[in-house]
Formats: C-alpha cells, structure tokens, sequence
C-alpha cells in the first residue's frame, strides 16, 4: 500500500522544467504546503526576472563519468556538472551511460548545491545529433521558461 502512496505523490508534480545546472546550483530550497521540496529559480530570457518553482527537471548534458556500483552518473550542461542518481532503475537508461554521449535526463531535484542531484525518472542518448541539440539547449530552455506563468 505505501507504494501507492508515493505513486499518487509523484504524480501530483508539475510535468518537468526545461533548467540549466546553474539555475539550480544558484536556487533556493523552499516547501509547499503539503511539505513537499521545491525550488525556486530565477528564468533565463531578457523579459522580467521573476522566479519559477520546480521540483521534476529536464536537463540535457555530456556524460562525464558513470558509477554503476553507485548507481549514479555525473555530466556536464553548458553551466557545470550535475549529478544524477537511480540510473540502475531507469528503462533504456543503461545504453547511453557511456563517457561523451549526449544525453536528456528527466528527474525530480534531490539537492541543488553545491552540485545537483536529480532522481532519473528516464534518460535518452541524443548523441546522434548532439551537436544540434547542443546548440539550441540554451534557447530550449529559455523559450520555454520565458512562456511559463
């Protein structure tokens, strides 16, 4: 029965958040009302400089270092390096986790300094057009939080 508790508290989060590793390393921690951990950011983009809360992230990235013994792989966006753990458990995860792949992650934010740490709710190789995808992530990120409420 606890499993199915958690099932219905993860699905009552926001659908994830396009974010770069120095929004999160530069955010700040706050709880909702259920008591739940989100974070607050600042948003990319020359329009207001208001703020966004998000707790589930999409962050895109090169895979630095992988530690299946510890169930965790490091990568580098173009802002710093994040962390991401529970890649042992994530449905076509394992082929992309080699050094120098470009990959997607979406997961739910475990801490955000002095480095972030995402759970990995699934993960995608975008090597084959890593360069595309590297050179429009930035203006992914800032389109899409610039028309966010």
């Amino acid at each position: 029965m606890m499993g199915a508790s958690v099932l219905c508290a993860e699905k009552t989060r926001s659908p994830p958040v396009k974010v770069l590793s120095s929004q999160l390393r530069e955010g700040k921690e706050c709880q909702t009302s259920s008591g739940r951990s989100e974070y607050v950011i600042r948003r990319l983009g020359a329009g207001e400089r208001s703020s966004l809360q998000v707790s589930t992230v999409w962050m895109q990235g090169t895979v630095l270092e992988v530690q299946p013994d510890h169930n965790t792989v490091l990568i580098l966006d173009e802002t710093g390096n994040f962390l991401v753990s529970g890649i042992n458990s994530v449905p076509k995860g394992k082929p992309c986790l080699n050094p120098g792949k470009y990959v997607m992650v979406m997961g739910v934010i475990q801490s955000h300094n002095p480095e972030p740490v995402l759970r990995a709710v699934k993960m995608a190789d975008l090597s084959e057009n890593a360069l595309i995808h590297r050179k429009n992530w930035i203006y992914e990120v800032e389109d899409l939080q610039q028309i966010l409420p």
